[in-house]
């Protein structure tokens, strides 16, 4: 069986537009599955799409969409209803603001919620249904080392990683025994332009062409995830997350929200 016929014949990437969903989309189209392509900026994907039409020979379709929004989840499943989704990546999510909890407006905090988790639980208790069915299919929701433990500036984006993290291990214990792979991405400092645009506006680096220090390459992300879609639940990226989360495991939760403020601090330069 193929890669396209395992996981295709069509992919949903959310968070599509650039980073490590359009690292995704790259990978995906190189091995011969369609895209549907979502994100806000439909300027932006577009182009990608275009762009991957053109390098790859599959099919792509456009979703031009805010996940925050109430009927957000409704939407993306009525656009795709004449479409086999064999695999849904789940790339949104970033925290943009880096800021104080109590700085921001509870809304931010709100939406942050909507976006990371409950409508992640719709797509995937929509399109797994289906790939159960097949009897083949994978979910992939990208997480973050942010939801190993509570840290400064992070609250509300520190505990939907945790959610996210918890959700695709125990959709996990259901499915990996009926063909589905499931897979959270647990992801350290990431070069996307999110962080970037952060960075930058913090003066930690002097342009957008300048790449973040301590940071792994969105195609080696990906990278790994591909090579452990089958080695679900949960994949860290990259040694030096995985020997930090190993060290975590072992000292109390009280300690390890204490190293994740230190760590914190000193990669945003508190």
């Amino acid at each position: 069986m193929t890669f396209a016929d395992r996981y295709g014949p069509w992919a949903l990437i959310a968070g599509a537009s650039d980073g490590l969903g359009a690292a995704f989309a790259e990978t995906l189209a190189r091995r011969g599955v369609n895209l549907v392509l979502l994100s806000r900026r439909e300027a932006v994907l577009a182009d990608l799409a275009a762009g991957i039409e053109r390098r790859h020979g599959v099919r792509t379709r456009v979703l031009a969409l805010d996940l925050v929004a109430d009927t957000a989840a409704h939407e993306v499943i009525e656009a795709t209803r004449d479409l086999e989704i064999g695999m849904l990546v789940y790339c949104a999510g970033a925290d943009p603001e880096f800021k104080p909890f109590l700085s921001q407006p509870i809304t931010a905090a709100e939406s942050m919620v909507r976006r990371n988790c409950l409508v992640p639980m719709q797509l995937s208790h929509h399109y797994a249904q289906g790939m159960v069915t097949r009897g083949r299919g994978a979910v992939v929701i990208l997480g973050s080392g942010a939801g190993f433990a509570g840290g400064p500036n992070m609250v509300a984006y520190g505990a939907t990683k945790a959610f996210d993290m918890v959700f695709a291990e125990a959709l996990w214990t259901e499915l990996h025994d009926k063909g589905v792979d499931v897979l959270g991405v647990i992801l350290g400092k990431t070069d996307t332009p999110a962080l970037r645009r952060l960075e930058l506006s913090r003066g930690q680096i002097a342009s957008m062409d300048e790449r973040p220090k301590d940071t792994a390459s969105a195609d080696d992300a990906v990278a790994e995830a591909f090579d452990n879609l089958a080695n679900g639940p949960t994949w860290i990226v990259g040694d030096d997350l995985r020997a930090a989360a190993q060290m975590m495991g072992s000292i109390s939760r009280s300690d390890a929200v204490r190293f994740i403020q230190q760590a914190s601090a000193a990669s945003m330069g508190d």
